[in-house]
């Protein structure tokens, strides 16, 4: 029997929400932010908020505000982001309404949330497979509720994301895991003006029956009592037993697909009126009726809603803007890293590989930090990775903290926002840059995005290692570059080291960096097999060693005689391209300068821009295809800042602007620059 104080509360909530609801159609040119609202949904979505902890965690999506409400967030706070005012309590002005993301302890904690249709699956995902972890370990990071309860997690969607590829990636990792998770699939049967006929075979109740694994419940979304049972036996159920569960609710869609988007563009009278027959706020109300309230009463409720809702309304509208001063704040967070530390060159050290350094960088840090875990394909105790980056670590931590997964990028990039939200620090890895794409949309909508969107709440302090590079006919989807593609992504660093050394230091740094860091491994570096790289390999630094980002080093120097007198020239360049400009200067004893970047973001514009203005020549290397490229656009930044003390053009070299790196050797070498190639241009621009 459900008491009447909760369904009181349930009414004065829903009754809040459709105030809100229809104060934002009647006031649409003052809303003027693209808007979703949660009218036809709002029964399931308060049983929500009336059943999870402080403990716990969710992940509303767009049209979930009676959710919020339910939750214990305000109309004032709710429409604070509706009209993207500064004290936007979720993302200061930033993103759109019902987007919140909170850090309120009095709450259930919420991530990041970006409007891409069921990409918040693998991030909540991720907060569930983080839980499990600390669980296991008995973390003193795992928070519980005030009687000791389990945390649980909550991810919402509407129905038509479920066919999104990325929401499948989720489900196997959940119940292949058994993650205390609930999803909750609203189904209004609508995807903008997408029937469900159109979209899918089947609803998500029936699609979660091909996970094994998968409890499953169906409920009527519009009937406030059902969904509360339903909501109250679903979150036992995976406190309990830890296991996930599906929850396919079925509700109308009342309102617009959006503001922008109107329900009469694309929905006949015939449709509008058979979801208004489930409309579940009258239902509500007769359910208080029923319950002894008399229709005064009732209706002294809406009143009072409206009121607080009006004033909540005026309110905001006066509120202040966001200070456009402040609109570059929150990209990244601020990382501790600022100096080089340590010992770079151990008296007694011995060299090692790059690969080695890497691998006893990460040694160090698990050593260290329980909080760290290292997952990927391939990495864990078996293999130790494809080229061995990271052998020996599951012996030594566990394979509860070094673990394989499956073929599933996108998992592997986005569940690290869920996790770093429980207070891990994941190292992932995508055994080949040519297969990062499929992970792609998880770095750039969600984990690029959810320091900046959430106003600094949520920085995702992770590691993505990621093999490039070609060399040895390794052929077209084992030897690509892909650095212009990740440096086209703000609120991410990219580092690419060229020794063992520096490997080491920046992975040290990267580490306690409180950001998301790609570090791009060459492959051909990590033996030094390729010839000319035997350099690479180098005294191992101390554990002790740190390596800022952002710090490029002059690896070969000209001499002053040659600068004076004009005759120098200096190479700009990272990774192989390294080793070719140092191959080719051998040929001008004294006259080239060769900067290794070593970290692409954020650059070291002051070195370079002083390298180039002490010469006045310069040519950017790379190894990627030149066209649109990270050097070319280097190349302008070059220009701009050091034009007036250029003696020419600033000179690009790059691979050919080919698809793909064809896997016969000398086909290869074709397309990529190389010593000699560079060094005909080199001899052209001394000459020039």
């Amino acid at each position: 029997m459900l008491a009447i104080n909760e369904i009181a509360r349930a009414y004065h909530l829903m009754a809040t929400a459709r105030a809100m609801g229809n104060l934002y159609e009647n006031n649409r040119s003052t809303c003027k932010y693209v808007h979703s609202t949660s009218k036809g949904h709002e029964a399931i979505q308060i049983a929500v908020g009336m059943h999870l902890l402080p403990c716990d965690y969710v992940s509303p999506y767009y049209r979930d505000d009676s959710m919020l409400l339910s939750l214990g967030f305000t109309p004032h706070e709710l429409m604070l982001q509706l009209m993207a005012k500064a004290e936007d309590p979720f993302s200061g002005g930033r993103s759109y309404y019902c987007h919140p993301s909170s850090l309120d302890e009095t709450k259930p904690r919420i991530i990041h949330q970006s409007s891409a249709t069921g990409m918040q699956a693998i991030p909540t995902t991720g907060i569930a497979q983080g839980l499990r972890f600390l669980e296991e370990t008995a973390s003193p990071l795992l928070v519980k509720g005030p009687d000791g309860e389990l945390p649980v997690v909550l991810c919402s969607f509407g129905d038509n994301s479920i066919t999104e590829g990325e929401v499948s990636e989720a489900f196997q990792f959940a119940v292949l895991k058994q993650l205390p998770i609930i999803y909750l699939v609203q189904d209004n049967q609508w995807g903008i003006s997408v029937s469900a006929q159109e979209a899918r075979a089947m609803n998500a109740y029936e699609y979660a029956a091909g996970f094994k694994g998968m409890h499953r419940m169906q409920v009527d979304g519009s009937d406030f009592v059902a969904s509360y049972f339903a909501l109250k036996e679903a979150v036992a159920f995976v406190r309990q037993k830890r296991a996930p569960l599906l929850i396919h609710a079925s509700v109308p869609l009342l309102g617009h697909h959006t503001s922008g988007v109107r329900k009469e563009f694309y929905r006949s009278q015939k449709d509008l009126d058979k979801h208004a027959l489930k409309d579940p706020f009258p239902a509500l109300r007769r359910l208080m009726a029923m319950h002894g309230y008399q229709e005064e009463q009732i209706s002294k409720i809406d009143e009072d809603a409206a009121v607080i809702v009006r004033e909540a309304f005026d309110a905001v509208c006066a509120a202040n803007e966001p200070d456009v001063e402040q609109v570059t704040a929150h990209v990244f967070a601020e990382t501790p890293v600022t100096q080089e530390l340590g010992v770079r060159q151990p008296q007694l050290g011995e060299r090692v590989m790059m690969v080695d350094a890497a691998l006893h960088a990460i040694e160090d840090i698990m050593r260290a930090h329980p909080e760290c875990v290292l997952y990927g394909q391939d990495v864990g105790q078996r293999l130790g990775g494809v080229f061995r980056e990271a052998a020996t670590l599951a012996d030594k931590f566990g394979t509860h903290r070094v673990f394989n997964t499956a073929i599933q990028e996108a998992y592997i990039i986005g569940s690290t926002i869920g996790m770093t939200a429980v207070g891990l620090k994941p190292i992932v890895e995508v055994q080949f840059a040519d297969y990062i794409y499929p992970g792609l949309n998880q770095l750039v909508t969600e984990i690029s995005k959810s320091c900046y969107l959430s106003h600094g709440k949520f920085p995702v302090p992770m590691i993505l290692r990621v093999p490039t590079g070609a060399y040895g006919g390794g052929g077209p989807y084992h030897s690509g570059s892909i650095e212009s593609t990740l440096l086209s992504v703000k609120g991410i660093k990219v580092v690419y080291p060229s020794n063992a050394a520096d490997i080491k230091g920046l992975m040290k740094a990267a580490f306690y960096d409180p950001n998301p860091v790609v570090i791009l491994e060459h492959k051909g570096l990590y033996w030094s097999k390729v010839p000319g790289t035997d350099p690479a390999r180098m005294v191992e630094p101390a554990s002790d060693y740190i390596l800022p980002l952002g710090k490029a080093a002059v690896v070969t120097e000209a001499t002053a005689a040659c600068v004076d007198n004009g005759e120098s020239a200096c190479v700009i360049t990272y990774g192989m391209g390294v080793y070719w400009a140092k191959a080719a200067a051998a040929s001008f004893p004294g006259q080239i300068d060769v900067v290794d970047l070593r970290t692409l973001y954020p650059l070291d514009e002051a070195l370079v821009f002083e390298v180039v203005k002490k010469h006045g020549r310069c040519l950017v290397l790379t190894e990627e295809q030149q066209n649109n490229s990270f050097a070319e656009a280097l190349a302008y930044r070059i220009t701009k800042a050091c034009f007036n003390y250029l003696d020419g053009p600033v000179e690009v070299m790059g691979a050919l602007n080919l698809p793909a790196v064809p896997i016969n050797i000398s086909l290869e070498a074709a397309m990529l620059p190389g010593e000699e190639k560079l060094r005909k241009r080199l001899a052209q621009l001394l000459q020039g």
